[in-house]
Order: structure tokens, then C-alpha cells, then sequence
């Protein structure tokens, strides 16, 4: 949206009796024209507040292991947008102050302008041989750096395609970045990971990976829908001899859906099983000790919860589904426009439902396509996601004996064996 039709969202639907998030990235009030939009509010006399955050001009130099500030190398700290509105797109800036002034300079999205800059920077009394560095997408996996001076550092992006979005930081603070660099020591930096989901909300593997360093996209992103068609089956839950569990998240649903409809849990003679680690362990934080589902030997009176795909395996049995996923796609445009910004390499199948989900998304053909499977480093968790995987042409480059996610990090930085 241009900045005119954002300000009249804002006032129409805080006129409405809503309650409206702007939500930016960075600082709110650094470049981000937050006082454009309280002006708007303001004059419908809105009541709003603002909360500020960290900007980048901060946040990605101190990434990259420098901070912005330090008692030897600077006291004076500027931030500078590096383009204007102008046709040529070049700020008029008090280039003699900035030279003469100030220690450490950020300069906001400026590649385009590099030359400009390191110019004028010289051209009013800035040394030659002041160190710069150039930092594209701070704070991510895919961060990349780019150091040199005033007279080199503009030769040095064009030769190596250097783009925006980037953050160019001007000071002898720079030369601090080699000996206290942090986030591009991280064992998985660099790393760009698929983790294709079956489960709502952000998984622990997930936030593992992150912490190690490496960009990690999960999808689809999904939303539950309660199911509210089990009344029938709840009131015959005694005359059920045995119960599987599909998923941890059927167990929670289950134990939910008995509390939301007043059935007391000494109702359930069933022998109970879990269809994997996982589930089992879910049961057992429910004082359960279940079996596992290979040592389930006939589905006479069997009750199957939460997932229809199991209903084809057991002619006999029945299925209360608890709950339903479906992929919230209005995080479809985002998501796509984040893996177009990254470079995939790896691809993790924690099931053998996730192979499927990711299957049919290549077959719509909005987000994925197949070369993904070539390009990518495969992992499979589990034996049977392996088999899964290859029943359906896709070559695991790895296969993961024990499926959880310490393995799955071990695997990563190839500490074990497959």
C-alpha cells in the first residue's frame, strides 16, 4: 500500500471500534514514517500509542559483531536514509558535518549510492581508508558481509553484485568485527531449512535450529478446526476394547473433548495405543502408559482418534476425529515472498504425512516446484518417512534412525552416522 492508503486504513478501521496493530519492522520511529501516521490518527482525534523497537541500523552492525558505540573507537553515533524521493534518488546531505562530526555513520539502504556517499565522505574530509562495511540481511541465516574503505568498498559491491536490503556502516568501529563476530560462528549459519509441518504452532525443532543459526521456514502453516461431530461415538466410549492415538495433538483434544462434554476418564476400559514416539510420550504426561501400535494385533472394537489416514488400515475399527488442520493459506503470499528472498539447501520430512503435504503443494505449483527436491539436502526422520519418501521418488540424502530432534541437529552437523 502507498503511505496515503495505509493512513486511511488505520483511521477506518480504528474508526470502526477496532483495535488496529500497525506493525513494522525495526524502530517504529527510524524511517519507518510512524509520525506520518499518528499525525492521521491524531487528527480523527484517535487515541493510539507507540512502542518502540530496535532499528536496523543497530540491530544488524551488532549481527555482524560490531557495536554502533564504544569509549576507544566512537562517541558520536548517525543514522542516515541513503536515498530520497527525488527522481535521482540521492539525499542532500550536510556531508561536512557527517565527515567531520560524527564517528560511526549508518547508512540505510545506500548500495545504490555507494559511490555518492564514499565520495562525498572523502570530498569533505573523511580519510580514504576509513573502514566500511556493507551487511545484507542482518539478523538472518543468509546475513552477508562486505568490508573495505572509503576508496575500495564501492568497486568492491559492484564487482560482487552486492544488493540491497543492507545497512552500510562508515567508522573505525568497523575494525572491531573480526575479533568479537558472534552470530556468523554459529555451528548451522548460513543454512536455509524447510521444515515441512503437520502440527500448529512453531515446533521446538524449529527454534533449535534457529538458535544454532540457520534460517528455518516452516510449512504450511496450519489452523485447527474443533470437530463437533462425536457425541455418538463418546456415548459408546466404555464398549470400546482399544483406543489409538495418532498424534500428540489427538491425545490433548481427546482428554479435552472428555472434559468439554463431562465424560469421566474411568469410562474407558480400552486398551490404549499410540501410533508413535511421540503420541506415547503425549499419553504418559497423562499418566498413561500406553503400547505401541505394531504390538496392536486385531481391530475389533477399535476406536481410532485423530487422523483419518489410519481408517483405511483397520476394516474394523472406528474413527473419532477430534480435530482438523487445514493450511491457513493467507500466509501463503508471505511465505512465498520470504523463500524467494532465500536459497533453500535443506529440506526435513519429520513424518511420512509431511511428505504428502509437501507433495500436494508441488502439484499446486504456487510455492514449490520439483527442482526443490534436486537442489536440496533431504532428511527423513524415521525409517518409514524414508520409505515414504521413496515410494514417491524423492531420494533421501539422509534417513535419521531415532527421530527426534537432538538426532536431527547431531545429523546436521554431521556428528552421526546414517
Amino acid at each position: 500500500m502507498r503511505q496515503e492508503k495505509i493512513n486511511e486504513v488505520l483511521v477506518s478501521k480504528a474508526l470502526e471500534g477496532k483495535r488496529v496493530v500497525r506493525l513494522k519492522g525495526g524502530d517504529p520511529g527510524v524511517f519507518g514514517r510512524v509520525g506520518e501516521e499518528a499525525e492521521a490518527l491524531a487528527n480523527h482525534k484517535i487515541e493510539f500509542e507507540m512502542i518502540p523497537g530496535i532499528s536496523s541500523g543497530m540491530a544488524a552492525p551488532l549481527y555482524a559483531g560490531i557495536p554502533v558505540t564504544h569509549r576507544r573507537f566512537g562517541e558520536t553515533f548517525a543514522i542516515v536514509t541513503a536515498h530520497d524521493k527525488s527522481v535521482e534518488g540521492i539525499p542532500v546531505l550536510d556531508w561536512q558535518s557527517l565527515a567531520n562530526g560524527i564517528d560511526t555513520i549508518a547508512f540505510y539502504m545506500g548500495i545504490s549510492n555507494l559511490p555518492n556517499i564514499c565520495n562525498n565522505l572523502i570530498k569533505h574530509g573523511k580519510d580514504a581508508t576509513t573502514p566500511v562495511i556493507l551487511i545484507q540481511w542482518g539478523t538472518f541465516g543468509r546475513q552477508k558481509t562486505l568490508q573495505g574503505t572509503l576508496s575500495t568498498i564501492a568497486e568492491k559491491a559492484t564487482r560482487l553484485n552486492f544488493t540491497n536490503p543492507a545497512i552500510t556502516l562508515v567508522g573505525g568501529i568497523v575494525s572491531l568485527k573480526n575479533k568479537i563476530s558472534w552470530f556468523e560462528k554459529k555451528p548451522l549459519f548460513g543454512r536455509q531449512i524447510l521444515l515441512v509441518r503437520t502440527g500448529v504452532g512453531q515446533s521446538e525443532l524449529a527454534q533449535k535450529l534457529t538458535s544454532l543459526g540457520a534460517d528455518v521456514y516452516e510449512y504450511p502453516k496450519w489452523k485447527k478446526i474443533d470437530s463437533t461431530d462425536n457425541e455418538q461415538t463418546l456415548k459408546h466410549i466404555s464398549e470400546y476394547e482399544q483406543i489409538l492415538f495418532t498424534s500428540p495433538e489427538s491425545v490433548n483434544d481427546f482428554f479435552n473433548l472428555l472434559i468439554r462434554e463431562k465424560i469421566d476418564i474411568r469410562e474407558i476400559n480400552a486398551k490404549i495405543y499410540a501410533a508413535s514416539t511421540k503420541s506415547l510420550q503425549a499419553l504418559n504426561m497423562r499418566g498413561i502408559m500406553a503400547d505401541i501400535e505394531k504390538d496392536l494385533i486385531d481391530d475389533s472394537k477399535l476406536l481410532v482418534v485423530g487422523d483419518g489416514r489410519y481408517i483405511q488400515q483397520y476394516e474394523k475399527s472406528e474413527l473419532l476425529i477430534t480435530s482438523k488442520l487445514q493450511n491457513d493459506d493467507k500466509f501463503d503470499p508471505v511465505i512465498k515472498l520470504m523463500l524467494k528472498e532465500a536459497k533453500l539447501d535443506t529440506i526435513i520430512f519429520p513424518s511420512s504425512q509431511s511428505i504428502g503435504v509437501f507433495l500436494a503443494e508441488i502439484e499446486k505449483g504456487v510455492i514449490f516446484s520439483k527442482t526443490l527436491l534436486e537442489t536440496s539436502e533431504i532428511i527423513c526422520m524415521g525409517e518409514k518417512t524414508a520409505q515414504t519418501a521413496i515410494a514417491n521418488a524423492i531420494v533421501p540424502s539422509k534417513i535419521i534412525k531415532k527421530p527426534n530432534k537432538e538426532s536431527v541437529i547431531d545429523c546436521l552437523l554431521d556428528k552421526v552416522s546414517h
